[in-house]
């Protein structure tokens, strides 16, 4: 046996005393408390509830009742049997159709291969220690861009009742004008090509968007491509418009929307808003992510097989609109830090990729 498992101990939310030493729980740290029940370095990972998320502890711990940890290393490098866990992926092993739990007898009866040399275990985990350091700390970058874009979308829209926002850019000073949404902007809609038909779709290069391609602020790429025959019944639309998914099961928590990066056809699950004249389209994708939970509470239709909102209404709503040259500077703003916010979250993928072919090429 290279690294047993045991389950942890009982701690009573009530008994905890605050103190220096982490309640390592199947989720995390959940506490601090006053004693400690096992020396590090350790391992810990969920037992109950949350499976197979896995945690290194370098300091004095108690392991809770809802985890597993190993009690003894054998010789053999801490943090290496940590990622030897995370490379057998423990998760796999859960059982319980209520609230899953991790069988540990399970866990010991998996055979492994590893390195004897102490010194080989320590430098395997040198380079995954030092790749998870580079993760973690792009990973924290990515939420603070996350948090700040929040923030000021939420500064620099006006609030409920309001006509003007928290935070604006030096030289504009005049209230922001209320109008439809149907006075600044045009509509479009799709459908899906039959397909029996084969020439709608084999070779096909044509964008064609549906409800699970909206899964960012923008759009350059979709998971199917339509043929010129597919598309023939299609309105093309232009690079810039904004696509809004009106008929899905994502509608339950959010309501996607996005920009087109590249000309694309839509499917009947999506909608299509051109902005016209004095709207800015990057302004107004802008305006729809800011006040997304409000639309979908407004807009949103209940009673229904499918969740759906009422795009007839989304037309007909109020906005309060800048003037354009303020719409061009807030979505200039916005544009770049999404941008920004891209580029660390492609970095964080990157690494994680290189991470898991590592995990997959220095283990047997």
């Amino acid at each position: 046996m290279v690294a047993p498992l045991q389950r942890g101990f009982d701690l009573p939310a009530e008994k905890i005393i605050p103190g220096v030493y982490p309640v390592m729980m199947s989720n995390g740290i959940g506490a601090y408390h006053n004693e400690y029940k096992v020396k590090g370095p350790g391992v810990v990972t969920g037992r109950s509830g949350t499976i197979g998320n896995l945690q290194y502890v370098e300091s004095a711990f108690w392991p809770h009742n809802t985890t597993l940890w190993v009690t003894k290393f054998y010789g053999n490098h801490p943090k290496f049997i940590y990622y030897l866990y995370e490379k057998i992926d423990l998760k796999r092993y859960k059982a319980g159709s209520g609230v899953p739990t991790l069988n540990r007898n399970d866990v010991h009866d998996t055979m492994v291969f590893f390195p004897a040399s102490r010194k080989e275990q320590e430098l395997i985990s040198a380079v995954l220690t030092y790749l998870d350091d580079l993760i973690t700390l792009h990973q924290r970058k990515y939420d603070k861009l996350v948090i700040f874009k929040k923030s000021m979308l939420e500064k620099m829209f006006p609030k409920d009742g309001e006509s003007v926002p928290e935070i604006r850019f030096a030289g504009f000073t005049d209230p922001w004008e209320q109008r439809k949404l149907s006075e600044v902007a045009t509509f479009g809609g799709g459908h899906t090509p039959p397909m029996a038909d084969p020439d709608n779709y084999e070779d096909g290069y044509v964008l064609w968007v549906t409800s699970q391609d909206v899964k960012s602020n923008y759009l350059d790429r979709t998971t199917t491509q339509i043929t010129e025959k597919g598309a023939k019944e299609l309105t093309l639309y232009p690079a810039g418009s904004l696509v809004m998914v009106t008929r899905s099961g994502i509608l339950r928590h959010t309501l996607p929307v996005a920009e087109l990066r590249k000309p694309s056809t839509v499917n009947q699950d999506i909608r299509v808003i051109l902005p016209q004249g004095e709207c800015c389209g990057e302004w107004l994708l802008q305006f729809f992510i800011s006040h997304n939970k409000e639309l979908l509470l407004e807009f949103g239709k209940t009673g229904t097989t499918v969740e759906s909102v009422d795009f007839g209404k989304i037309k007909d709503m109020l906005l309060y609109m800048p003037s354009t040259v303020e719409q061009q500077q807030i979505g200039d703003f916005f544009a770049k830090l999404d941008s920004l916010i891209t580029l660390h979250q492609r970095k964080l993928e990157l690494l994680q990729n290189i991470k898991k072919s590592l995990l997959d090429k220095m283990f047997v």
